[in-house]
């Protein structure tokens, strides 16, 4: 019987933004027991040694924004109204197998089709299907003029991922439901798109006082808030509440910086969606208007967010995985590369945003660290991701995937020959008819 694993002559980048080292890491049962610098150690003679010369051992990726129930639509009108409760369940499991065999050891899904989330989490965590971590929200809470969907949110009950509330009573019940049934936060969509006005970008959808209440309802019940946030008001607002994390953060302003650096409250600015839009527009055929949207985006909030990373914002990496755009298993590593090439973090710092940063999602302190007594999460690279964090989504040059101390099998799972009946929106055509 094996009593540990050794993992030798590694190069190891711990988590913590410090430089990488060469050593040896000793696991026994599911957790980190030594870590060896030098050259030589006394080893258990019955351990399972892995030779890690020229390779990377670091914490296992986390992914604070990932949308594991969605099956990667193309349209809110496919996410909304061609999704099935039990078959978005089973497909779910397939894509988190994805999501860990791509280096995610773990990952946030702040919002979920139906109760998928909450079902599938503890599925993994009974080991009934094997799958990263997770830790989970239920149904986004909405207002009617809430969300990015338009008018394809309803103007009460539930539509997607998302519960529409319409009094206090009713923000209130939710919430309580909601905690429940088991979630591990709250998600509000504080802004939304309204038709008219979408020139302006997304407006905040919630009332100061809406918010309040949302934050102590569930923080009466020791269940934390996440906000969607774009605009400055929505930004605002949602810290003076009480938010606990803020996914997007975009156009923040000033005043809600200054907020958001006293109150120490994590960043989540998911680039990931918007940056593969940039860069792959012409190969999805997707909107160019979408395109230029979007660069714009990133290239405004550029100066708020590197002052708010200077000023010691815990910035975290979440990829929007789920969408056609952001597939399961493909893009979990492009945060870290927005992060470096966009807003002038080093590698290693982006690295720290993707782990230890990343673990305050999980509501953790166990996990996103290589340290004596931490959880055995780590993912094994052919290459220095401290000098290129892109090589972490190349999936040739990822050797292993640790899990609770098992290194889980990486050989990739038979692709759908097809997609369900009615999963996928059916078009009359692409283009109108003229003559």
């Amino acid at each position: 019987m094996v009593n540990s694993v050794v993992l030798k002559n590694a190069s190891i980048i711990d988590g913590s933004g410090s430089a990488p080292y060469s050593g040896h890491l000793v696991i026994k049962e599911n957790k980190i027991d030594s870590i060896h610098q030098e050259d030589a150690f006394s080893q258990d003679t019955e351990a399972s040694i892995i030779d890690l010369k020229g390779k990377t051992v670091m914490p296992g990726l986390i992914d604070a924004h990932c949308h594991i129930s969605f099956d990667e639509p193309r349209s809110n009108d496919e996410l909304f109204f061609h999704r099935r409760e039990g078959l978005a369940a089973i497909i779910a499991g397939t894509n988190a197998l994805k999501v860990l065999q791509s280096g995610v050891t773990s990952f946030f899904d702040a919002d979920s089709l139906y109760s998928v989330g909450v079902d599938l989490r503890d599925a993994i965590e009974s080991g009934v299907i094997v799958g990263p971590r997770m830790a989970v929200g239920g149904n986004a809470l909405l207002t009617s003029a809430g969300g990015t969907a338009g008018r394809l949110i309803p103007d009460e009950g539930k539509r997607g991922y998302g519960a529409v509330v319409t009094s206090k009573d009713e923000i209130i019940l939710e919430i309580r439901r909601q905690i429940k049934m088991g979630v591990d936060w709250i998600k509000i969509h504080v802004s939304g798109m309204v038709p008219r006005q979408s020139s302006e970008g997304e407006l905040k959808a919630w009332s100061l006082d809406e918010l309040k209440l949302a934050c102590d309802t569930a923080h009466e019940l020791g269940i934390p808030v996440v906000g969607h946030c774009r605009g400055a008001d929505s930004v605002k607002d949602a810290l003076l509440a009480g938010f606990d994390m803020i996914l997007h953060g975009t156009y923040m302003d000033e005043e809600g910086l200054e907020i958001m650096i006293e109150r120490n409250v994590p960043l989540v600015p998911t680039f990931t969606f918007q940056a593969n839009l940039i860069d792959y527009a012409e190969k999805m055929e997707a909107s160019t208007d979408y395109k230029e949207i979007f660069e714009k985006e990133i290239q405004d909030n550029v100066p708020i967010f590197t002052k708010a990373f200077e000023a010691g914002v815990p910035f975290i990496c979440g990829s929007e995985s789920g969408f056609s755009v952001t597939p399961y298993g493909d893009w979990h590593y492009k945060e870290l590369e927005v992060f470096v090439e966009k807003l002038g973090l080093t590698p290693l710092e982006a690295i720290t945003c993707a782990t230890k940063n990343a673990a305050s999602a999980m509501k953790r302190d166990d996990i996103g660290l290589i340290a004596e007594g931490k959880i055995a999460d780590l993912l094994v690279v052919d290459g220095d991701p401290s000098k290129d964090v892109t090589i972490l989504g190349d999936k040739n040059l990822i050797k292993h995937v640790f899990l609770n101390g098992k290194d889980i099998d990486l050989t990739p799972a038979p692709k759908r020959f097809k997609d369900p009946d009615g999963w996928r929106i059916s078009a009359y055509s692409n283009k109108i008819l003229e003559k």
